[in-house]
C-alpha cells in the first residue's frame, strides 16, 4: 500500500513540473482559431494569446516597417538578460557620453558626464520614452551603440525574428531600421515571459527623477484608460507613424496586441483597444486537464534498464474559445512496454486534449532518460544475481 501511494505521489510530481513547463519556447501560431476579418486604423497589427503565442488577429503581420521607440523592448530585453547574468546590477551607475546627450526625441535631457543608477535609466526608458537613456544602457551593456545593435540583432535572430533589422538602441528613424508586427510580438512575448520584472516599471503612471526636479509621465495612456493593462511600449516618429505594444491581463488571460503605423495618439489606442476587446470577449484560458491513470514510467524489454520514466509535455492552462471549455478530457496513447534502445527525448506516446468531438491540441510524452539495449555480459550478471538471490 506504501509503495502504490508513493508511486501515485511521484506520479504526480512528475505530471505537474511538465504541466508548469513555461510555453514561451513556441512559436507564434494560427492554431486551430478562425481569425477575424475585422479593420483597425493601422497599417500592420498583430493580437496574441501571450501564454501559448497563438495569433487571434493580424493585419499585414510580415511587412517590413519602421517600429519607433518600440525598438527599446529589444533594448530592455538585453539589459535584464545582463541583469540576470549577473554581467550588471540595478544598482550600477550608467555614465551618459556626448553620443546619448545628442539623441533627439524623447529624453530627459541628460548631461555628459552626469551619472544616473540602471534602475533609474530603465524607469526613464520605460515611463518616458527617453532615448538618450537607452542609448546610454546600450553603451553601458554593449560598450558602444553600434556594438550593442549588433547583439540586438543577433537576439532576434535566436527568437525567429527573421524580418527584422536593428540599426540603433532607441527607435529613431534610420534607413533599414525595419520590424514587423509578428516579429515585435516576438520579442515583446519573450520580454514579458522571461521577465515579468518588467511590468514593475511599465505599469508607472508617474514618476520624477534628479530628486523631484525631473517628472516622468507614462506615455502609454491606455494605463488610464483600459483594465488590466501591464505595458508595454509606446513609439512615435514620422517614418514609423504611432505605435504600441500593449500588453494587457484579465482572468488569467493575458494578450499582447501590436500596432504600427497607425495616424494618430488616439487611433494607436483605439486600435490596441479593439484587438484587447476582442480577445478578452471571445477568449479564455481554462485549467488543462489531465490524463487517467497516468503512469510514471513504462517497462523496457531489451534494455539495460528494466524501466523508463516518462516526461508529460502539456500546458498548464489551455486556450479555448468561451463556453468550449466546459467538457475537457484528455486522452493518453502509450504502449504497454518499450523497447530498447532509447533516446533521452523520445517519444513513446501523445496526450490529446478534446472538447466533445474538437481536439484542442496533442502533446508528447516521452523518455526522461536514455536506455541501451541488453549486452551479453549484463545479462550473464543479472542471471547470476537472480540465481544467487534464490
Amino acid at each position: 500500500m506504501l509503495k502504490k501511494r508513493l508511486l501515485a505521489l511521484a506520479l504526480c510530481c512528475v505530471l505537474a513540473a511538465a504541466l508548469c513547463m513555461p510555453a514561451f519556447a513556441e512559436p507564434l501560431a494560427a492554431g486551430r482559431f478562425a481569425l477575424p476579418d475585422f479593420d483597425v486604423p493601422c497599417r500592420a497589427a498583430v493580437l496574441i494569446d501571450l501564454s501559448s503565442g497563438t495569433v487571434l488577429y493580424e493585419k499585414e503581420p510580415d511587412t517590413p516597417m519602421p517600429i519607433a521607440s518600440i525598438t527599446k523592448v529589444m533594448t530592455l530585453l538585453l539589459t535584464f538578460e545582463a541583469i540576470e547574468a549577473g554581467k550588471v546590477s540595478l544598482q550600477d551607475t550608467v555614465p551618459v557620453s556626448d553620443h546619448a546627450y545628442n539623441m533627439g526625441g524623447s529624453q530627459i535631457w541628460l548631461e555628459p558626464g552626469e551619472t544616473f543608477t540602471l534602475d533609474e535609466m530603465i524607469k526613464a526608458i520605460c515611463v518616458s520614452s527617453a532615448n538618450d537613456a537607452a542609448v546610454a544602457v546600450a553603451e553601458f551593456i554593449g560598450g558602444s551603440e553600434p556594438a550593442f545593435a549588433e547583439l540586438m540583432n543577433q537576439k532576434a535572430a535566436e527568437l525567429g525574428m527573421v524580418n527584422t533589422t536593428f540599426k540603433n538602441a532607441c527607435g529613431l528613424d534610420e534607413e533599414g531600421h525595419l520590424s514587423t508586427a509578428r516579429d515585435v510580438a516576438i520579442m515583446s512575448r519573450e520580454m514579458l515571459l522571461k521577465h515579468p520584472q518588467i511590468t514593475d516599471y511599465t505599469t508607472i503612471w508617474m514618476d520624477t527623477l534628479r530628486g523631484g526636479q525631473t517628472q516622468l509621465l507614462n506615455t502609454n495612456k491606455l494605463l488610464k484608460r483600459y483594465q488590466g493593462v501591464t505595458g508595454l511600449k509606446t513609439g512615435t516618429t514620422s517614418g514609423a507613424g504611432v505605435c504600441i505594444s500593449a500588453s494587457a491581463s484579465r482572468d488569467g488571460l493575458d494578450l499582447l496586441a501590436v500596432v504600427l503605423g497607425a495616424a494618430s495618439s488616439n487611433e494607436r489606442f483605439d486600435a490596441a483597444t479593439a484587438l484587447l476587446d476582442y480577445g478578452f470577449a471571445n477568449f479564455e484560458n481554462v485549467t488543462a486537464p489531465t490524463p487517467e491513470n497516468a503512469p510514471a514510467s513504462l517497462p523496457v524489454t531489451g534494455g539495460a534498464e528494466e524501466t523508463v520514466e516518462l516526461q508529460y509535455a502539456a500546458p498548464q492552462k489551455l486556450l479555448v474559445q468561451k463556453g468550449e471549455g466546459g467538457a475537457l478530457n484528455a486522452e493518453l496513447e502509450l504502449p504497454q512496454t518499450l523497447a530498447a534502445p532509447l533516446a533521452a527525448g523520445q517519444q513513446v506516446g501523445t496526450v490529446t486534449v478534446r472538447s466533445g468531438e474538437t481536439v484542442l491540441g496533442s502533446w508528447p510524452v516521452t523518455a526522461a532518460g536514455e536506455v541501451q539495449p541488453m549486452t551479453v555480459r549484463l545479462g550473464f550478471e543479472r542471471l547470476l544475481a537472480a540465481l544467487t538471490a534464490h
